[in-house]
């Protein structure tokens, strides 16, 4: 209150400085503030009197009480601030009196202030004391924490060393129970459990290096030996038991695999980690064993299914040999239903479509008197392979965790395997009973690919190596036969297709259905070898017939033979197919036109050599009625007596009827060409209608040809 009045005082002492102009009544300014002030005496003091921010100050006042009640009395302001100094000296003096009335109580208050400065004088003793104890109370509970600390870690260290103890006489100590178990107990789960067991504290004992430096060892290492030695010696006593009940007769070995020797299969284990000089023992063994029983057993299946075995080919059953010396129907072959199966895939490639299905069993299939291809066979055999052995390389692995066995246990499944092998491919002459074999190696490797199972890879790649140039061989004995054959011992005056070349279409078929999945460019290229030299075989044939026409329809009966062959192999046609199928069409043009010039030679001739020339510019001598009414008179008296007579003689010349009709339709389609060329001709010569009754019109002969193509 005091400030804001000193601030006000303030503010009238300068305003009271610088006002020296009157303002009206009415309006506020300078000059009303300052009231009746005179320039003379306020001269002295305007020189140091600023009125910077007077206006501001008087606008942050305008709303003050006591300057707005100035302002309206009037009073000037010199005097307004003298009654106010007077108001101030008469309150501080009030004040003063006031002070003196209250003395004695102030005399009081310092009587108390005093006494209570005593009591906290007391009081800051007293803390002081507490204080300096409370320190040492601090410094005794520190020593405790760090005691305390100190204990903590050693508890734990007790207890780690205590745990470690414990752990150490676990590992170490041998319980009664163990050892009777070990001694007297049989073998079975509980046995396998206490091995284990046994097998910890012996590589405990093994591996840690302090428990070597240990007095604890010095006594239970000789008993743990002990047991040891009684285990190894004990668990081999039961598992060579086990092994030989696999060389019991009729035993079988898988079920005894799974059922019995893979429940003890830690044994191994025991014995290749704590024994092994009797773990080699018991390796060498199972080897010795399974070698010995699935090498006789192969050796059994074998012998049973080479009494199936049913011959196809012998060395003289080739493509250009003469029927007569094939000795097809000798007494020591077993006889086919169809002897065309030495060349020909028919049934023979269902064993592809069952591929997977199990082996013969060889007792049944004697039993209903059955014989087979020796592919069959094969494919049997190789399946009995690839199943015994995927079973037994699993075995192994899991068992010993040795592939390694597997190898050895079968070199002698395989070597029998071989020797039978060995003793049947050099005696095959069956191509396509190889290409069957070889197709059949590829499906098993396939197999063998999707099982995740490579024990079997180097075998069937050598018998595949080995498949490969016997097929070869025979395939060069064909191509040999064809090369070097007796034209005059082969040929038979018959044009329907020859025996030959049936050979050769049913066996090229079957090589080309056996390559549609495969794709072989080496087969092809002797595919290519064999075609050329059966095409030049057959051109020799067909020359030994003394009629042009009878070497055309011989060529053309056995092409078409051979083109319907090979449909049946690759419906879409191949490279072979094309190239029968344009010789068919070269050949059955001659035909046509032999078959044309047979029964209207003079009209054909005529045709080709004088009904083309311009009559208009001709140099030789022209065209006469009389030179073509003689043909058109013969053609009318006769032509469908010829057409019937050409009819027949196709029918009674081409093997395939409807090969045969095709013949006929190009032939009467020829001939309706040349009849009207001649049409033409006369219609060109002068007088030439004169001959129009005796022209036999064309749409008679269209519907006589259409007459005879309703016949097929």
């Amino acid at each position: 209150m005091r400030h804001q009045i000193y601030v006000q005082l303030e503010l009238y002492k300068r305003m009271a400085d610088v006002a020296n102009e009157k303002t009206p009544e009415n309006v506020f300014g300078l000059t009303a503030f300052v009231g009746d002030l005179t320039l003379e005496e306020d001269a002295s003091s305007c020189d140091d009197i600023s009125l910077e921010g007077l206006e501001q100050e008087l606008e942050e006042f305008k709303s003050d009480d006591v300057v707005t009640n100035i302002l309206l009395k009037g009073t000037t302001l010199r005097d307004h601030t003298k009654g106010v100094e007077n108001n101030l000296r008469q309150v501080e003096l009030d004040s003063i009196q006031d002070y003196i009335k209250e003395s004695n109580n102030l005399v009081s208050l310092h009587d108390q202030i005093r006494d209570c400065d005593h009591i906290l004088s007391q009081m800051e003793t007293l803390l002081s004391g507490f204080q300096v104890e409370i320190g040492s109370i601090s410094s005794d509970i520190k020593i405790l924490q760090e005691k305390s600390m100190d204990m903590g870690l050693r508890l734990k260290n007790r207890k780690v060393a205590e745990s470690k103890l414990a752990k150490f006489v676990e590992d170490i100590i041998i319980p009664p129970r163990m050892i009777d178990i070990i001694v007297d107990g049989e073998v079975n789960d509980e046995y396998m459990r206490t091995l284990e067991t046994l097998s910890k504290k012996l590589k405990f004992v093994e591996v840690d290096a302090m428990v070597g430096a240990s007095k604890a060892l010095k006594d239970v290492q000789p008993e743990l030996e002990k047991l040891r030695q009684k285990a190894v010696s004990k668990v081999f006593e039961f598992i060579v038991q086990k092994l030989h009940a696999l060389r019991k007769p009729k035993t079988n070995v898988q079920i005894l695999q799974q059922s019995v020797l893979s429940k003890y299969k830690y044994i191994i284990s025991f014995l290749r980690e704590h024994g092994k000089e009797v773990y080699l023992e018991v390796r060498g063994a199972y080897i010795d064993t399974m070698n010995k029983v699935l090498s006789m057993h192969f050796r059994a299946y074998i012998r049973a299914v080479e009494k199936l075995q049913l011959d196809i080919a012998s060395s003289s059953d080739l493509i250009g040999v003469e029927a007569r010396s094939t000795s097809l129907f000798s007494s020591r072959r077993e006889p086919l239903k169809n002897r065309s199966a030495v060349y020909a895939l028919g049934e023979r490639i269902n064993i592809l479509k069952e591929i997977d299905q199990p082996a013969l069993i060889p007792h049944i299939a004697e039993a209903s008197s059955q014989k087979y291809p020796y592919e069959v066979l094969f494919r049997s055999l190789h399946k009995l392979l690839m199943d015994t052995a995927t079973s037994e390389y699993l075995f192994c692995d899991d068992f010993f965790g040795e592939e390694s066995i597997f190898y050895e246990i079968f070199a002698g499944p395989c070597a029998v395997i071989d020797e039978h092998f060995n003793s049947i491919l050099p005696n095959c002459y069956d191509a396509i009973g190889l290409m069957l074999m070889i197709r059949i190696i590829h499906q098993h490797q396939l197999t063998m690919s999707r099982r995740r199972i490579p024990c079997l890879d180097s075998y069937l790649d050598k018998v595949n190596i080995s498949l490969w140039p016997r097929f070869k061989m025979v395939f060069d004995l064909h191509l040999g036969s064809l090369r070097n054959a007796n034209v005059r011992t082969l040929w038979e005056d018959d044009i329907h297709p020859h025996y030959v070349m049936r050979r050769y279409a049913e066996f090229t078929a079957s090589l080309i259905h056996l390559n549609v999945e495969y794709g072989d460019g080496q087969l092809e290229l002797n595919m290519e070898r064999l075609r050329m030299a059966v095409d030049d075989l057959l051109i020799k044939l067909a020359k030994l017939f003394p009629k042009p026409k009878h070497q055309i329809v011989f060529l053309i009966n056995n092409y078409d033979m051979t083109i319907s062959v090979l449909k049946e192999a690759v419906p879409d046609g191949g490279k072979i197919q094309l190239h029968f199928e344009d010789l068919l069409k070269s050949n059955t043009t001659l035909f046509v036109e032999e078959l044309l010039l047979e029964h209207f030679g003079d009209l054909i001739k005529f045709v080709k050599n004088r009904a083309s020339e311009d009559l208009s510019t001709s140099s030789e001598k022209p065209i006469t009625i009389e030179e073509v009414e003689p043909l058109v008179k013969d053609f009318a008296s006769r032509w469908k007596a010829a057409i019937e007579l050409m009819h027949k003689d196709v029918i009674t010349s081409f093997s395939n009827f409807l090969c045969g009709m095709e013949i006929l339709k190009a032939a009467l389609t020829q001939l309706l060409l040349y009849y009207t060329r001649l049409s033409d001709c006369i219609k060109r010569i002068v007088g030439g209608s004169a001959l129009n009754k005796d022209l036999v019109s064309i749409s008679s002969i269209m519907y006589e040809i259409k007459k005879y193509s309703r016949t097929f």
